[in-house]
């Protein structure tokens, strides 16, 4: 018994270390109104609160409904992990003013092919203040001014058209339809994808 107590409290404190190490080595993001920083495990609470609601989880691939308890600590700790990694970057979208958490986004990494894929939430007391898109831009400029990426592209199911005009807005070009790509609650949900190069974002 009290071996199994000293390997959790062993992978306990490995989890700590994996997010103060990320916290320390992943950059912060300033704009006009958001600070983009990354997840501690503090945020855990908020995070399960808004990412729970359903009409999150209705827009998005990757955001389980119910949100169940641990899974907000397990997500802040694999963030870290894959951060370290290199394979992904998840940034908290908190307000400049007073630091409430209001959402996510996020970079999916493949090096070997110099893109990345972009993914972001905000929660649904917040929605039409314009957060998505000014964190959006900011992680745009991220991906091709500080991790020197060539692409960059994100895409939204078709009942969701309030995300493609924040991929429109940060300066993506639509690039096509996946027709019927994801199976959500027993529907089949066409795809819609946007992307951007470098050399267009240079343009801007």
């Amino acid at each position: 018994m009290r071996s199994k107590q000293v390997k959790a409290c062993s992978i306990a404190a490995e989890r700590a270390n994996d997010i103060i190490k990320a916290m320390l080595e992943q950059p912060t993001l300033k704009t006009a109104r958001l600070i983009l920083r990354p997840l501690r495990l503090s945020d855990a609470r908020d995070l399960q609160r808004l990412a729970g609601d359903r009409a999150i989880a209705a827009t998005t691939c990757n955001i389980p409904h119910p949100y169940e308890d641990g899974m907000a600590e397990n997500f802040i700790t694999n963030c870290a992990i894959a951060f370290q990694k290199g394979e992904m970057v998840n940034f908290a979208v908190t307000l400049a003013a007073d630091g409430t958490l209001v959402g996510g986004i996020g970079l999916t990494i493949a090096r070997e092919n110099s893109r990345a894929e972009m993914g972001y939430w905000i929660g649904k007391p917040y929605w039409n203040r314009r957060y998505a898109t000014e964190a959006a831009s900011a992680v745009l400029k991220y991906d091709f001014e500080t991790l020197n990426l060539n692409r960059i592209f994100a895409s939204h199911f078709e009942n969701n058209p309030a995300s493609g005009r924040v991929m429109q807005k940060i300066g993506m070009k639509r690039e096509g339809i996946l027709r019927k790509h994801i199976l959500k609650w027993g529907e089949y949900l066409d795809l819609e994808q946007y992307g951007m190069l470098k050399r267009e974002y240079l343009r801007i």
